[in-house]
């Protein structure tokens, strides 16, 4: 059977009766066959028997939960089963030699700028923004602390920006980035989209052998999967923008879609239907793999990368992130 991830959108309640899972609302009850659940993400105030929770944590099934603003609140992360003592130690010894790290780091950075220069290329908005890349990769290559690192990063990610609105429509114009709260709707739909891209990627850490919380661009911090921030930088520019543009370009998600609440700007509870419909659709998208020569979905793009990662910490194969071929 064919896994596949459940969102639940409105209040309600998440119950196991026997060997079955429910979810019961204001329009009844739905079992949920748990052996088809690959993971679960919860909008709506839902309430959680403990029972439930055993038998999802029995069957590996991570569940994520978002605020009533669409952010990312936490996750309940199942007893992991892929454990393996020599993958923690290797994991370890890339974060704490420095030179290991930030070659990583380097690597994460530059993958996420080159699927930029993807997007800006195919939006026909490079302007300089290849040039740009060459000089800002020398500097990167010269950084000698996680700080420097990330300070290419945030340039290239701010030019990055400012190219990507010359594609924009009126009325979706990034202008600055901004978060909690986002100051108008194309940084609430980045912002959101963002928040679940982390989430799915938390899911396919949790289904291999590598520890989440220990990382290499960003500072591994008590509270959250800090890998998975690593990773995201790579799939943000092929998932979340490309997808914002779509939407926004095509009219499937308009300013109607949006709200305005605490001094800033959110989706609303049909904006937030509509875009993790599309979301959702996007990921189990098909694009032919260059080296495995056969089709695989999105989604399944972000667990080859975290195995490319495994190979790298164990002096297998050097990393390389993924560029976009499609």
């Amino acid at each position: 059977m064919r896994k596949r991830s459940i969102t639940l959108l409105s209040d309600g309640t998440l119950f196991r009766r026997e060997n079955t899972l429910y979810f019961e609302n204001e329009r009844g009850k739905k079992p949920l066959a748990v052996e088809g659940i690959y993971d679960i993400y919860i909008y709506g105030h839902v309430n959680i028997s403990s029972q439930a929770l055993h038998f999802l944590a029995q069957k590996g099934v991570a569940v994520h939960f978002f605020n009533h603003y669409g952010y990312y609140d936490g996750s309940f992360y199942p007893r992991e089963s892929l454990n393996s003592g020599d993958l923690v130690i290797r994991q370890a010894e890339h974060y704490l030699d420095l030179e290991k790290r930030l070659e990583l780091a380097r690597l994460f950075v530059k993958g996420s700028a080159l699927n930029m220069e993807k997007n800006l290329k195919r939006w026909k908005v490079n302007d300089g923004f290849s040039g740009l890349l060459e000089e800002l990769f020398e500097e990167l290559e010269e950084a000698h602390r996680i700080t420097e690192v990330m300070n290419v990063e945030a340039r290239i990610r701010q030019e990055y920006y400012s190219r990507w609105d010359e594609h924009l429509p009126e009325g979706f114009k990034i202008v600055k980035r901004s978060r909690r709260p986002p100051e108008n709707e194309m940084n609430a739909l980045i912002s959101f989209l963002n928040s679940r891209l982390y989430a799915t990627i938390v899911s396919e850490l949790y289904n291999t052998q590598l520890v989440p919380t220990v990382s290499y661009l960003h500072e591994p911090a008590e509270r959250r999967f800090s890998l998975a921030l690593d990773l995201s930088e790579i799939f943000k520019p092929v998932i979340v923008d490309r997808l914002a543009t779509r939407l926004v370009k095509r009219r499937v998600i308009t300013r109607e879609d949006f709200r305005r609440e605490l001094n800033g700007v959110l989706l609303s509870n049909e904006g937030i239907r509509k875009v993790v419909k599309e979301y959702e659709n996007e990921l189990t998208k098909s694009v032919r793999h260059q080296e495995l020569k056969k089709n695989v979905t999105k989604k399944r793009l972000i667990r080859l990368e975290a195995y490319k990662l495994i190979k790298h910490l164990f002096g297998v194969m050097e990393y390389e992130p993924l560029v976009a071929w499609f």
